[in-house]
């Protein structure tokens, strides 16, 4: 293949590029707002294009293949080893907050009583609905009785509620 042919691919596919190397020049613009290890990354991604760049360059002013294939394999060597640097920051990066947060005792798992206290209040509904069904089966008569068939439910459902609330305290000291 000629050299202006593949100057013209290297032109069209560093053009193509701006999808990667303009959010590389942000992060890069952005400076310390972003992490070390993405300001590493586009470091590398930025390289990686502009050896594309330069290459489109080279091909049209060298008709010798040792410039660009000098040129491919510094800059590529140059993107890989930024690009490795970058995730060995970003893997310290990982532990440093690793470690702040089992510093501060903060767990993600959910809490193992929540489906004890989701047991409980389903219980105490089921038990206060039941009461109430079973009252007022029975017929209530005179007031008293009426009160009655709803003071008792509302009494079962603050126990069960009670038990819940009583439960969570428990487990989280």
């Amino acid at each position: 293949m000629t050299h202006p042919a593949l100057a013209l691919g290297t032109g069209l596919l560093t053009l193509a590029g701006s999808a990667w190397y303009v959010p590389a020049l942000l992060t890069l613009r952005a400076g310390p707002d972003r992490p070390a290890s993405h300001r590493t990354a586009a470091t590398a991604c930025v390289t990686l294009w502009s050896t594309a760049a330069l290459l489109t360059a080279v091909f049209l002013t060298t008709p010798s293949w040792w410039p660009p294939l000098t040129l491919a394999a510094a800059g590529t060597t140059a993107a890989v080893l930024l690009r490795a640097a970058a995730a060995v920051c970003h893997r310290r990066e990982q532990r440093e907050a690793a470690s702040h947060w089992s510093a501060l005792h903060v767990t993600s798992t959910p809490s193992p009583s929540r489906p004890v206290v989701a047991t409980l209040l389903a219980t105490g509904l089921a038990a206060a609905t039941t009461t109430a069904a079973l009252r007022l089966a029975a017929g209530p008569q005179s007031p008293a009785d009426w009160l009655a068939a709803t003071l008792v439910p509302t009494a079962v459902l603050l126990l069960f509620l009670g038990l819940a609330v009583a439960h969570t305290h428990t487990t989280r000291r």
